[in-house]
């Protein structure tokens, strides 16, 4: 009976962070791991109904770099990095990227007034339980801790995840690694 609770307790125990992925190539930031190409995992193809009523698939948008960002009406920090995926995704729709958001409101409504609140134009999942969040690879992401960022690449592998709220800088960087072509979405001022 003894070793059964032990068990059990060192189980909970990891319950609530997240474990060293394998092939993690992030140096120095302990929020943010990326993984190399040929070791990174498969995305779950998450799918449900949007805030908005319609039906997404990750799959959708595969050929194409997705930003999942998992957020809620009353998570500070998603509201602060709302404005910055906001931009990002006007940006770099262009270029082939999306941003997908995964809601985690219990109510629709206040997932559908803080995307009208911060003029998301970008589709989110209504995920109230958690379960499109339960399917990502175990270790990638606390899923108990919001906001947080996972980077899909065209061929549907996970490239990154961050924990925290994201910046459009950050993003950039990592999304440039994963196309072709120039360094940013915008044309850099002429040499004098």
């Amino acid at each position: 009976m003894a070793a059964g609770i032990l068990a059990a307790c060192a189980l909970l125990a990891s319950c609530g962070t997240p474990a060293t992925p394998i092939g993690d190539t992030s140096p120095g930031d302990p929020l943010t791991h990326s993984y190399r190409e040929g070791r990174r995992p498969a995305a779950p193809d998450l799918a449900g109904t949007t805030l908005d009523g319609r039906t997404v698939r990750l799959s959708d948008y595969r050929g194409k770099v997705v930003l999942v960002n998992v957020w809620a009406s009353w998570c500070g920090p998603c509201r602060a990095e709302a404005p910055e995926l906001r931009e990002f995704q006007r940006k770099w729709a262009g270029r082939g990227v999306r941003v997908l958001g995964l809601n985690h409101d219990d109510d629709k409504g206040d997932g559908r007034a803080f995307q009208t609140d911060h003029h998301l134009g970008y589709p989110s999942l209504h995920d109230p339980a958690g379960r499109q969040t339960l399917r990502l690879p175990r270790g990638l992401v606390n899923p108990q801790s919001l906001p947080f960022t996972v980077v899909v690449d065209p061929q549907g592998k996970i490239a990154a995840s961050r924990m925290g709220p994201v910046t459009e800088t950050e993003m950039t960087k990592v999304v440039t690694d994963l196309l072709p072509g120039s360094p940013s979405p915008t044309p850099s001022p002429p040499a004098r």
